[in-house]
Parts: structure tokens; C-alpha cells; sequence
């Protein structure tokens, strides 16, 4: 049988299946060979998994059409239990479409997105609000006999006249309309005009309040689109997505290796970015009531590896030494050349980057924390996938990128999940009987924990001594919630009675160790940089910490694991989503972006895999909080060392 490899890229028809998903009453025909993870995906059934059988949260129930679908995978019969296996579930990333047909999929509850909480909000500098894109309103004279000046140069004329502007191009899209609908308008019509120089778009009457820019944030797991009302500098609308790539890879690495296999590889990655922008700008405009049509300006900013796919630039030479990206400037591509669904003659423009694995979304949060303009010693964190680290000394600026991997963002945590309906977020456990408290997003039952209660629930671990320095949880404390399941070593959170899953939610000695991993890149990325510019953690005076998943961290358990540096709790400044702020400065003001380019040329940028140090440091900080626990004197005085 042939086997088709990806839906656009078929050499010819095949068996094809529809898959229905309930109870979201959501269905998508997909080819034989192609699993039901890809299925859900194109249906927009969100989930964390990363599509390899790693990590079991991909879980669906077969209600009709078994006999159409592969045999059970490894990784299922580790995953699943016999009672799952015999109630139909299955995962869906190892479940292989083999026969065309019907099948229905149940998408349990426990595999379900709830609402999302989106970080929108961010620090965001007061800019000059002069936006690349402006509408002008202009009531041209009609041409006589005695008048016939050509109606582009009548154009011309009449904006210099009333708007003090030199146009002196238009666009082949707006010139073919121009005769048009000057006249049907009885010569009063509205102008586009990009960067002051260009028109780009003509239309009847007046149109002057119909102008809206879109920013997108494209993180390595999540994904945010704002839109703004240009002529009030307003967000209308916003929407936000996992990543639709995770199905790829969930780093970066893992998708730069992807798109480095196969030309047609790139291809998917890039398409697959571009529909979810478009399902994002569709979901927004829904709400805003606008056609996507009066979106005339589209601002990215992502990692370097997400702003290359996206732009459909081979990312293969990041992740070979010396790591350099094909270009640093920023860049402005024509949305139709992109195939974004927003005005035609509309521009992508992208902030610039400032290494192969630092790009626009750590310049975005350095414009929007204006760290850079600071005289004190500052450490800015945006904590994510990869998490950008930002140093400045006053004088000098220094960044590097930490690959934390996707712990903080629920994936590879046994019940980890976003942080959505029924995600536990906080957690405290009392010394005395060893038994937690927990809230969860919505006070909802709980059905997984989000990156803010892993820390926590780490960090309460470890004070109450159920896990030791090196992370260990210790078996021989005699407890209920402390046991071992499949010979696997585990603390309860919440007995199945309480969950909306009817399963206990517990902490593994993996997911443990996941968090350890996290927490010690972040924290040798930290190290290193300020022993580069020779500062003390005494001498921060402020340390913002950005990113959707930061703004919901507890500082303190953040402190107590090792994951930031031991500094007094009003130093820390929680700056929110700070690389959709920057994204939004730079669609509402030309300034911004000069500023930006200006900006990439000062930072200093340390490649972490290469520093001598780096092994040290890391290894160093894997343990809690750190292996030199005179760093944190705070966590010392806590656990009565």
C-alpha cells in the first residue's frame, strides 16, 4: 500500500477516512498512513503531547471503526492500562489510519484543552504612536478639459496638499483599481499609504476608521495574536494556540532537525505555522466583528528557529557550530508571498534577531522592559521552551538562550497540563502531616498541573523534606502519598476521588528530574552571564521576570528549587508577556523599530554550549537548590541549615 507522507504532498489519491471527533463535533478526512494525533490536529483538537509515544497524554477512546486502525504500539501497552485498553482507549499519536472508513473518537476529559489563561497583559514602554501603516481620507478634484493632470499625479498632489505627504509610488494592486473607484466614489476615497512613501490600497469614501494590525508572538509551545485597532492604539481582540508544530518536535533542536531532513519537511513546518496564524487572526477578528481584509500590517517576533520557519528559511545552520542565523536585520515580506490571510498588498514584518538561538521575541522584551535604558545592574528572564536570559551591568548588555526544554509548560511531567480549566497552579504542603493544599485555574476539579504548580509542588517537596539535595524522593519516609507505582517512585497531589479525571495526580522522580534539568539550564545560563560582566547577585537591583508561564510563578519557590537567583522578593518584577509587548510597540511605532536595529548591534551574545564553564555550572545547579548552598542563604535560613 502506498503511504502517504503528508496531506499536500500525496503523489496520488489514496485510502482516505473521516474522523469524527466527540463530543467536540469536529471531523477532518485524512489519508491511510497518517496518524489520529495529525487527525486532531487538523481538526484543531489541541493536546501537549509531542507525537512520538513519550509521554502518554495523547489519550482518546475509539467509539466506532477499531478494525480500521493499527495494532497497539509499545509505548501504548506502557502507557495504557489493561482496563484503558479494554474500555477502547488508545494514543492517538500511535494510532495509524490503515483503512478508509468512518471512525469516531471520543476525546476524554482528561485529554481535553479547557480555557486557556493567556498572559496578554505586559510591561510596555510609553512609545510615539506613529504606526508604519496610516489611512488619509482626500476628496479629489475631477480632471476637465483645461485640467487633465493624470489621476495618480491628481492623487499626489492632493495629499501633499492636505496631508503634507510626498508619495511618489503606488502599488500595481492599487494602481489597476485607482480609475475605478475614484470615479464610482465621485472622487472621494481613501488611501493606504505604507511607511509615508507608498500607497497601497485605494477604496470608496471614507474609510479612515477601518485599519487594524495583527502581533504574533510564535513561541516554541505556545502561540499569541493580538489585534489592534491602528487608529487608537488599542487591542480589540486577542487568541492564542499551541504551537501546531509540537507534532514536529517539541524544542527547537528537534524541529531544526525536522526541516534539515527534507525540503518538503521545511515546507510542512512553515505551512503549518502559517494556518495557525491564520486560524489565530480568523479566531480574533471573529470577536473584533472585522474582516481580515483591514488588517493591512502583520508584526513576529519568535526565537531565531521559529522566525526562520516561519519565513520558510532553511534553519539547518543554527544548530551547526558556530550557530548562525541567515540573516539578523529585520525583515518585511509580502503577506500574499507568505499566504497570510489578511490584505493582500498588507506587509509581515518581523523585529531583528540577535543570534541563532536568541531572535526577535528577546529583543521584543527588551524594548517592552527598556532594560536597556537602566543604569543599575538588571536581569531579565523570559522564562519558556528556550528561555532567554538578558544581563545588563548599566553600561553592557549580555544574553544567552537556556534550552529548559518543555517542562514548565506541562510536557514530558506525567500530569503535567496547560495552564487551563481544572490545572492545579498552586501548591503548599504542610511540614507536619505531609499532606497538600492545592487551587487550580477556575476552581475547577483538578485534571493536571500547570508550570506554576510543578514549582511549587517541587519546591514544597523539598522544604518538607520528601525530596532531598539531589532530588530524591525518599521512600523511606512512611507516608500514604509517598509510594512506589510500577516500581516507579511518586508523591500523591490528589487522590482520584478529588480529580475530574478519576485518577491520582502525582509528582514522579522523573518529573522531578525533568524539573531539576529545566531549573539548572536556566540557572548556569544566569551564572555564567553575570560572571561575564563580573556582577554579584548582591548587586541586582531588579530582575524581571517575563514570559506568559513567568508571570504566574511564586518567586519563592522559584528561589528555593535553584531556578533564580537568592535576591530579596521585591527585586523580582513580574513583567508578563513581554515579547507580545515588544511585538505591539513595534506595529504601533515606526521608532521602535529603528531603535531595535540600533539595539542588536550592542548586545553582547555568549553561545552557552560552547562556554568551558558551562558543563560545571549546569551540573553544579542540578542539585536543590544548588550544590554551593552558600549561594542561597534565603533557602538555607527556610530549611534550618
Amino acid at each position: 500500500m502506498y503511504i502517504c507522507k503528508g496531506r499536500d504532498f500525496c503523489l496520488k489519491e489514496i485510502k482516505k477516512a473521516e474522523i469524527v471527533f466527540q463530543p467536540l463535533g469536529r471531523r477532518f478526512i485524512m489519508y491511510a498512513g497518517e496518524s489520529l494525533y495529525l487527525a486532531a490536529k487538523a481538526a484543531n483538537v489541541e493536546s501537549l503531547c509531542g507525537g512520538k509515544g513519550l509521554c502518554g497524554k495523547c489519550r482518546i477512546i475509539i467509539k466506532e471503526g477499531e478494525h480500521l486502525l493499527s495494532s497497539f504500539s509499545t509505548a501504548e501497552k506502557k502507557f495504557l492500562s489493561k482496563e484503558e485498553i479494554n474500555e477502547g482507549y488508545r494514543l492517538a499519536c500511535q494510532t495509524i489510519i490503515e483503512n478508509a472508513g468512518k471512525i469516531i473518537v471520543e476525546v476524554p476529559f482528561e485529554s481535553r484543552v479547557g480555557k486557556q489563561r493567556l498572559a496578554v497583559s505586559g510591561m510596555e514602554a510609553k512609545v510615539e504612536f506613529n504606526p508604519n501603516i496610516k489611512k488619509y481620507f482626500l476628496e479629489v478634484p475631477p480632471p476637465t478639459l483645461s485640467d487633465f493632470k493624470p489621476d495618480f499625479e491628481r492623487i499626489i498632489e492632493g495629499l501633499k496638499v492636505k496631508h503634507n505627504l510626498n508619495i511618489k509610488h503606488i502599488s500595481y494592486y492599487a494602481l489597476k483599481n485607482l480609475p475605478i473607484i475614484l470615479r464610482n466614489s465621485g472622487f472621494k476615497i481613501t488611501l493606504t499609504v505604507k511607511a509615508e512613501k507608498e500607497i497601497v490600497d485605494v477604496e470608496e469614501g471614507n474609510k479612515e476608521k477601518e485599519l487594524y494590525g495583527f502581533a504574533v508572538d510564535i513561541g516554541t509551545t505556545k502561540v499569541a495574536g493580538y489585534l489592534m485597532d491602528l487608529n487608537r492604539n488599542k487591542v480589540v481582540a486577542t487568541a492564542s494556540m499551541m504551537n501546531p508544530q509540537i507534532p514536529y518536535g517539541e524544542d527547537v533542536i528537534s524541529r531544526i532537525s525536522y526541516a534539515s531532513k527534507n525540503p518538503l519537511n521545511l515546507e510542512v513546518l512553515h505551512k503549518t505555522i502559517v494556518d495557525g496564524i491564520n486560524q489565530l487572526i480568523k479566531e480574533a477578528c471573529e470577536k473584533a466583528g472585522i474582516n481580515p481584509k483591514l488588517i493591512y500590517e502583520l508584526v513576529i517576533v519568535g526565537n531565531t528557529a521559529m522566525h526562520h520557519i516561519f519565513f520558510n528559511i532553511n534553519p539547518k545552520f543554527l544548530a551547526l557550530s558556530p550557530y548562525i542565523p541567515t540573516l539578523k536585520k529585520s525583515l518585511y515580506v509580502k503577506s500574499k508571498d507568505l499566504n497570510i490571510n489578511i490584505h493582500s498588498e498588507a506587509e509581515v514584518y518581523s523585529l531583528p534577531l540577535i543570534a541563532g538561538f536568541v531572535g526577535a521575541d528577546a529583543v521584543a522584551d527588551i524594548l517592552a522592559t527598556e532594560i536597556y535604558k537602566l543604569k543599575d545592574k538588571t536581569l531579565l528572564i523570559d522564562i519558556g521552551t528556550n528561555t532567554e536570559i538578558i544581563l545588563s551591568d548599566g553600561l553592557n548588555l549580555i544574553c544567552c538562550s537556556a534550552a529548559s526544554g518543555p517542562a514548565f509548560e506541562g510536557a514530558h511531567i506525567t500530569h503535567g497540563m496547560r495552564a487551563a480549566t481544572g490545572a492545579i497552579e498552586k501548591i503548599w504542603i504542610n511540614p507536619e502531616d505531609l499532606n497538600p493544599i492545592y487551587k487550580t485555574v477556575d476552581d475547577e476539579k483538578p485534571r493536571g498541573i500547570c508550570g506554576s504548580g510543578i514549582i511549587d509542588a517541587i519546591a514544597e517537596m523539598f522544604k518538607a523534606k520528601i525530596i532531598d539535595f539531589n532530588g530524591r524522593i525518599k521512600t523511606e519516609v512512611n507516608h500514604s502519598r509517598i509510594r512506589k507505582n510500577n516500581k516507579i517512585t511518586e508523591y500523591v497531589i490528589a487522590w482520584k476521588e478529588e480529580t475530574a479525571i478519576n485518577k491520582d495526580i502525582v509528582i514522579t522522580q522523573k518529573d522531578v528530574f525533568e524539573v531539576q534539568l529545566a531549573k539548572a539550564a536556566i540557572y548556569s545560563g544566569i551564572s555564567i552571564l553575570m560572571k561575564k560582566l563580573n556582577v554579584k547577585i548582591n548587586e541586582l537591583s531588579k530582575v524581571f521576570i517575563a514570559g506568559a508561564f513567568g508571570f504566574y510563578l511564586n518567586p519563592e519557590s522559584a528561589k528555593i528549587i535553584g531556578m533564580i537567583p537568592d535576591i530579596p522578593l521585591n527585586k523580582i518584577v513580574f513583567a508578563g508577556n513581554t515579547a507580545g509587548s515588544g511585538a505591539r510597540m513595534a506595529l504601533t511605532s515606526k521608532k521602535v523599530r529603528e531603535e531595535a536595529e540600533k539595539l542588536v548591534d550592542k548586545i553582547s551574545y555568549i553561545e552557552l554550549a560552547t562556554d568551558p564553564s558551562f558543563e560545571h555550572e549546569f551540573i553544579s545547579a542540578l542539585q536543590l537548590p544548588h550544590k554551593n548552598i552558600n549561594l542561597f542563604p534565603t533557602v538555607k535560613k527556610i530549611l534550618n541549615l
